[in-house]
């Protein structure tokens, strides 16, 4: 079976600046991977070119399947209610029941005729995650989804995030600026600096992980962000 994600010497320029610079990556399906970097230096630019939203690129980047994205906004339109926001694009007579399903996963089963607008940040980055997997997706990305909210809610939300992976098994990108989120859910860490990937961890411990788990590995991580943990602390 082919890769979903298969990406050689991508190229991507704005004008005389390179933001990303020769990238070669394979993701293989069901896998798990996480993109660390520093801003700017071109996380989100690698998702929008995977999710098709540019395709002014050098070199190749071929995504085979269905693809879904949430974004760090769960960008739900507020005159539809939840369940239509879920369906939305879908073209499917039974859509509300299949919006229903997709609440019963993300734990929100009596919100379908919520309006976006009475939904708390952790409800409505659940309803993006449901609208996402309705369609299915070979590959799920996930630009930086938790980023607003709170830590209580962000822990709730990884523990899902994992859940809903290992029963669709979709191949998944989670681009994220939190070491200690890709270590917990990721099975490979990828750190992009200047356009490149300048460093690679395999993350091959059981799951649920615990942060006393991973502590040795974030140690590694974080010097490969150019983060000296003991001046740090």
């Amino acid at each position: 079976m082919a890769n979903p994600v298969s990406l050689r010497g991508l190229r991507k320029a704005f004008g005389a600046r390179t933001v990303l610079d020769g990238i070669d990556l394979e993701i293989a399906p069901g896998e798990f991977v996480a993109l660390l970097g520093r801003s700017g230096c071109g996380k989100s630019t690698l998702l929008r070119i995977l999710a098709g939203l540019d395709r002014e690129i050098d070199g190749e980047a071929r995504v085979s399947g269905a693809v879904s994205i949430a974004f760090q906004q769960p960008r739900l339109l507020p005159w539809r209610k939840v369940w239509r926001n879920i369906a939305l694009g879908l073209h499917k007579p039974d859509g509300r029941s299949i919006a229903l399903k997709a609440l019963q996963e993300v734990r929100l089963p009596d919100h379908a005729d919520a309006w976006p607008l009475t939904l708390s940040g952790g409800e409505a980055q659940r309803v993006s995650l449901a609208r996402a997997l309705v369609r299915e997706p070979d590959v799920l990305l996930l630009d930086e989804p938790f980023g607003a909210l709170d830590a209580l809610t962000r822990l709730a939300m990884h523990h899902l995030v994992e859940d809903l992976w290992a029963r669709h098994r979709p191949a998944v990108l989670l681009v994220t600026h939190d070491v200690d989120e890709a270590l917990l859910l990721a099975d490979r860490i990828l750190v992009l600096d200047e356009g490149r990937i300048v460093a690679t961890h395999h993350v091959d411990l059981p799951r649920p992980r615990r942060r006393a788990s991973v502590v040795e590995q974030r140690t590694r991580v974080l010097a490969d962000l150019g983060v000296d943990v003991e001046t740090a602390a």
